[in-house]
């Protein structure tokens, strides 16, 4: 089975300092107090918000339904506990931006009493779409920040013949341990999920890719996957972005997969090793997916952990459970210092997506003092997509943003790599975030203004019909006019 993966040369990424000591030799934390009272954002997915249909001062179950999805891109969202609907409005998001979005605060009742579920015996007995309805109907989505609808990938991969899962296992984010510590406590529940999004997706064969920096967890997955000849675990190496999906289908399988396609496109999808737990819980027990394990790690914090919480946490009960420094932190961010999120305050929620929270000194913080630019093309180096990073900043300076678009900007991931090797100190991956929001922003005023310019011609199009009309209706008008007038002469005339 190893044999058919090939192994070609990692492009780009660097070594960046783990700080990953005072988690992971830490098993997972479930003593977490249930909060009174949790924020959950109707938005924790790529696509359409789910619709909420309860109400205001409606008692709810563990895992009962709290709003559906929209569309086919889009997921559901549960209640992570029992209680009351105390209010459905717009709260901070936990975003940079801290923007108002729609979410449904629940008032807890200390029992976490569960909604009836369905259990099934043999879920492998089950057709492959039941499993995908299944998923989907659990909210599930990719866990390892992606947040696509896992129930839409799964019915891609089905459609598309694929024949290889990619398990990402990699977690290569500096102080995030969340995957390392399932790995190693949770092995053969992920295995059971990897075998059943194989059966829903009709796919041969599934790889568990996992740096060779998690040892522990590598045996832990190896001894679970090694009665089922259609998984198999490999180690990887400890490389950032290794955890990229198209860094990672082409270390393990060899194959490129062209700009603009999908992955399932040359026959392989990835799934992480969380979403794989979350789909074994849904298959088996019928439990949506209401939480997942947090890293919460940084200088400023006295008890990191990793530690399993509801969604819509905020992220200040955290902090207090974690006995975290106010004082000393300087900077919060949602994720990875890497590709993270940096936070205004900790009022925020934890969402499907929130792997870490992190609590950073001042001494953990890359100096920001920038320099100019040294020409030592390093960033060039290190880039795992191929991009000129430096380029692409000094048309970005110089607001040249199709130039930029021309050198590849769509292609930036913003992983981060070029900001962290630069000697400079050079914001890179912020000017190239930057740009993409406002490139959106202009296509997006652009699309807008076409559409409104269609508006507008059709309306145009609609008056000069009815104006043409109109005058149609006129000339009749006059010539019918003219013959009654004609017809009353000549009666006139005979008279």
């Amino acid at each position: 089975m190893l044999s058919f993966f090939k192994k070609p040369r990692f492009r780009g990424g660097v070594h960046a300092e783990e700080h990953k000591t005072a988690t992971a030799a830490l098993p997972i934390a479930d003593n977490f107090p249930l909060p009174k009272k949790l924020y959950i954002p109707l938005q924790q997915h790529v696509g359409k918000p789910a619709e909420p249909l309860i109400m205001v001062g409606e008692k709810v179950l563990k895992g009962q339904l709290l709003a559906y999805s929209q569309g086919l891109i889009s997921a559901p969202v549960h209640a992570p506990s029992s209680g009351v609907i105390v209010d459905v409005n717009d709260y901070p998001a936990p975003h940079p931006s801290a923007l108002p979005i729609r979410m449904i605060v629940l008032e807890t009742d200390g029992k976490d009493e569960w909604v009836k579920t369905q259990t099934v015996d043999d879920p492998f007995q089950l057709n492959p779409e039941e499993i995908s309805l299944r998923v989907g109907a659990a909210g599930i989505v990719g866990l390892g920040g992606a947040t696509f609808p896992t129930a839409v990938k799964l019915n891609m991969g089905r459609e598309n013949h694929v024949d290889t899962l990619i398990i990402n296992g990699s977690e290569c984010e500096p102080y995030l341990c969340c995957d390392d510590r399932l790995m190693q406590e949770r092995a053969e529940q992920i295995i059971d999920g990897v075998r059943l999004m194989l059966h829903g997706m009709e796919s041969e064969y599934a790889v568990v890719a996992i740096e060779d920096n998690k040892p522990q967890a590598y045996l832990a997955m190896l001894a679970a996957a090694e009665p089922y000849p259609t998984v198999s675990v490999i180690q990887i190496p400890t490389r950032y972005p290794m955890g990229w999906d198209r860094q990672l289908i082409g270390y393990v399988t060899g194959k490129e997969v062209p700009v603009g396609c999908r992955s399932s496109e040359v026959g392989v999808t990835i799934h992480n090793v969380g979403t794989a737990y979350a789909v074994h819980k849904a298959i088996r027990y019928g439990q949506p997916l209401l939480g997942r394990v947090v890293t919460v790690a940084g200088g400023a914090v006295k008890r990191p952990m990793n530690v399993e919480v509801p969604f819509g946490t905020l992220i200040s009960e955290l902090f207090e459970f974690c006995e975290v420094d106010k004082e000393q932190t300087a900077r919060i961010i949602m994720g990875g210092p890497m590709m993270g999120d940096s936070l205004p305050h900790v009022g925020l929620p934890t969402v499907k997506a929130t792997s870490g929270i992190l609590a950073l000194t001042q001494s953990e913080l890359k100096n920001t003092d920038e320099q100019p630019c040294i020409r030592c093309a390093s960033c060039v180096s290190v880039c795992p997509a191929g991009l000129r990073p430096l380029d692409m900043a000094n048309n970005i300076r110089i607001n040249q943003l199709d130039a930029a678009v021309d050198l590849g900007l769509k292609d930036c991931i913003s992983c981060g790599c070029c900001s962290y090797i630069c000697p400079s100190n050079i914001p890179l991956v912020q000017y190239f975030k930057y740009a993409s929001g406002e490139v959106m922003a202009r296509q997006q005023a652009q699309h807008k203004s076409e559409q409104t310019k269609r508006l507008i011609d059709a309306r145009n199009a609609r008056m000069e019909r009815i104006a043409q009309q109109q005058r149609e209706d006129e000339l009749a008008r006059i010539a019918a006019k003219a013959e009654r007038e004609r017809l009353k002469a000549e009666q006139e005339a005979l008279v």
